[in-house]
């Protein structure tokens, strides 16, 4: 019989044991951020009306892109993000929610997209919102930027510094005003400005699609600065003041790696306001590891309540897995942690090794036990070495007739055989 195939779908990621425990470290110290700032995790499914997830009629439109599938009479599929899934929450918990509202999401995600290195059609993604009725001070604009960057700073021993470049859409669209744009020229300028680092010549490309004039001034943003515009117009000094008065804000916080980057754009169609990205300060390479920014009418598809709100999202899987592929992640400490394994020589010495066993857990150990007992005593201490166990307990006959155990340190070798209270002091000396 042929043997299946062992490596999973392409685009679905597995890790190592140690990969996965830097990882479940990492997830939970960016958790503990969120609680200690007072968000409340949102667990949503992973399977939504096909109606909910997309606006489009036509499957074969949009089936490259989501996991789509029927069931009966419904057609359904995987979420994409958690935007959609926290637009259909909050319209259908609208009275029982308090305003603002702070939530995360910590979730798998899936994405039919062809697979390529970084962009996976399986991964984890942290998403962080703060919601408002009908308005939301800008304030939390800051807020938000805030609470990402404590996030990476709780495991930039692990992944590194990171930066932050601050967008601002208002200032954008003063600025395309003030320049007498219209619609189609600001959405082309828009999409010219968010690529301008990949493009052979931007001032040409924007000058064929703005005029040579108005290319000029754009320009100007770049090489003399934003507020070289103040009081050009009543909406970009207003632009202007709210970017200002954000970065005095980020500074009261604390947040003192932040930058004005206006080239930093998001997506076109969806953020409004204030916009971010961040960045590795270690690994530049690295594109955007995480960004949002403030976003109006939310649920707009699901209630006619206007919602408006400021949020970000983490690729978790796309950071770490990256880093874990270009041993740029120091593992080795998060090899397995056991502190004790307990050596049974022979069965009939496993009940009292188990007793051991169970002792040692209560007490707060990490300990395992090898209950292959009639194994030679080299495969069982080769077993010990192997897991990186700080402490053998061997059990022999003596010992059970003697209610002791035998413990040696595997580290410089000593051993003694001292009472099960003893080896639980010396374990915890150590």
């Amino acid at each position: 019989m042929d043997l299946k195939p062992t490596k999973p779908l392409s685009g679905f990621i597995e890790l190592l044991p140690a990969q996965q425990r830097c990882f479940d470290e990492c997830a939970a110290r960016m958790q503990n951020i969120l609680k200690t700032f007072g968000y409340s995790r949102l667990d949503l499914p992973a399977i939504e009306r096909a109606e909910v997830l997309t606006d489009k009629e036509n499957w074969d439109e949009i089936e490259t892109q989501m996991f789509l599938f029927q069931k009966g009479d419904t057609k359904m599929g995987l979420r994409y993000d958690g935007t959609v899934g926290l637009a259909r929450y909050v319209a259908g918990h609208l009275n029982g929610l308090t305003f603002p509202f702070r939530t995360y999401q910590f979730a798998r995600n899936y994405r039919g997209e062809r697979p390529q290195r970084g962009r996976y059609r399986e991964f984890y993604q942290m998403d962080v919102d703060i919601l408002g009725l009908s308005e939301l001070s800008t304030n939390y604009d800051a807020e938000i930027v805030a609470t990402i960057s404590k996030m990476y700073d709780s495991i930039s021993d692990i992944v590194g510094k990171v930066k932050i470049k601050i967008g601002n859409r208002r200032f954008w669209n003063a600025m395309f005003e003030y320049l007498g744009l219209n619609e189609q020229q600001s959405r082309e300028a828009f999409i010219l400005i968010d690529k301008q680092d990949k493009l052979k010549d931007f001032s040409e490309a924007l000058t064929e699609v703005v005029g040579e004039k108005a290319s000029n001034e754009i320009n100007n943003v770049f090489s003399k600065g934003y507020e070289s515009f103040l009081n050009k117009s009543d909406n970009l000094t207003s632009a202007i003041t709210e970017i200002q008065n954000f970065l005095k804000l980020l500074n009261e916080t604390g947040i003192k790696n932040a930058e004005i980057d206006l080239s930093i754009m998001r997506g076109h169609a969806y953020y409004t306001g204030i916009v971010f990205e961040f960045f590795s300060v270690d690994y530049p390479d690295l594109p955007a590891i995480g960004g949002g920014g403030s976003y109006e009418n939310l649920v707009s598809k699901f209630s006619k309540t206007k919602i408006v709100g400021v949020g970000a999202s983490i690729g978790i899987s796309r950071l770490l897995v990256a880093l874990m592929e270009n041993d740029l992640i120091d593992l080795s400490k998060f090899e397995q942690n056991i502190t004790a394994v307990v050596l049974p020589m022979g069965n009939d010495n496993v009940p009292y090794a188990m007793n051991i066993l169970s002792t040692l857990r209560n007490n707060n150990i990490v300990s395992v036990a090898y209950l292959d007992a009639d194994k030679k005593f080299k495969n069982q201490i080769e077993y010990a070495n192997k897991i990186s166990a700080k402490f053998s307990l061997i059990i022999g006959e003596d010992e059970v007739k003697n209610n002791v155990v035998s413990i040696k340190n595997m580290q410089s070798g000593e051993q003694q055989t001292v009472g099960v209270e003893q080896a639980i002091k010396i374990i915890k000396e150590a």
